[in-house]
């Protein structure tokens, strides 16, 4: 591609930089006429900056809507836009995990300056017909040979995952007086975004086997428990209640706070997570990130939790008994 200034004369069949006003506004990335170039000159423009593709270039919006062809290719329940103006964007069509292969999309990146693609994070969540990915080419235009390099690379870099389950039943424990449905509420907000519905709400009493009971007699597919008491340690009254119930526990604590005491578990073909104080609020909190991956199918190992200490650090909320800014 050539870049630069021109003669009007000779503008023809080039890409206008700069948009311009000549009778009317000419945007930039026109690609010039003849009417374009009479209507510069009578406006009294001499020269103008243009691009002029060479034997071997793809124009930008071709070449975005291939990369996104190629980006697409196997991935599951995306869509990509019309291009315009070089970019292409990707959206969601369904509501899921976005999972994004961080060493495809450096590929794509490290080919040429000019091809990019920004994504959402790994394991992002997402409603239907959200963006996940943008796809601009920077120039208007590139080599065919750097856009077949980036191409070849792509497939694989970005799917969806739709949730696996339908239901959930939310335990709560009481300890004296019933707690209003705060919880419940700010549960079922979170489940019916990932296109679940909540059973009843189930209430029972602070202590092992009636807690395990209700984990027996649970309509939901998936099972959680938010206890009055905070769980402080794996053998607690919660957490002893899935061994109870014949179920195991995977995983207690995590390093991402809000959400701390949080546990993970199983019970048959269930799962069962010990929620901390905090999902009582809708504010985001470690159980979203468990549960999500939870709800769309993927095991979530010792390991998996444990890593999510970087960018863990979340931002404050008002329930908090104790908040951390105080703590000195």
């Amino acid at each position: 591609m050539k870049f630069g200034p021109v003669p009007v004369n000779e503008a023809e069949g080039a890409v206008l930089a700069h948009s311009l006003v000549a009778d009317k506004r000419i945007p930039k990335g026109t690609l010039l006429e003849a009417s374009h170039v009479q209507a510069l000159k009578a406006a009294g423009f001499e020269t103008v900056t243009v691009a002029r593709l060479q034997a071997g270039d793809v124009a930008e919006d071709a070449a975005a809507a291939r990369l996104a062809e190629a980006v697409l290719d196997g991935a599951n329940g995306l869509r990509a836009t019309g291009a315009g103006a070089g970019r292409v964007n990707l959206y969601a069509q369904g509501c899921g995990l976005i999972r994004i292969d961080a060493g495809v999309i450096h590929k794509i990146n490290a080919v040429d300056p000019m091809i990019t693609i920004a994504t959402v994070p790994d394991h992002h969540r997402v409603d239907a017909d959200g963006m996940i990915a943008t796809i601009k080419i920077i120039s208007y235009a590139v080599s065919d040979d750097a856009l077949e390099a980036a191409c070849s690379v792509a497939s694989g870099s970005v799917t969806l995952l739709p949730p696996v389950y339908k239901t959930a039943t939310l335990i709560e424990t009481t300890i004296g007086k019933v707690l209003p449905d705060k919880g419940w509420r700010a549960m079922a907000g979170r489940v019916e975004r990932m296109g679940m519905g909540m059973t009843e709400r189930a209430l029972v009493s602070h202590e092992i086997a009636p807690l395990a009971q209700a984990m027996k007699d649970a309509p939901g597919e998936v099972v959680f428990v938010l206890t009055a008491s905070a769980t402080s340690d794996v053998l607690d009254v919660a957490p002893q209640a899935v061994r109870a119930a014949g179920g195991t526990i995977e995983r207690f604590g995590m390093p991402v706070d809000p959400g701390n005491l949080l546990f993970l578990g199983t019970l048959g073909e269930k799962p069962v997570i010990g929620l901390p104080g905090c999902a009582r609020s809708p504010a985001l909190n470690g159980a979203d990130w468990v549960l999500e991956r939870v709800i769309c199918g993927l095991e979530v190992t010792h390991s998996d939790i444990s890593g999510m200490g970087v960018g863990g650090l979340l931002k404050e909320i008002p329930i908090r008994p104790m908040p951390r800014e105080t703590i000195v």
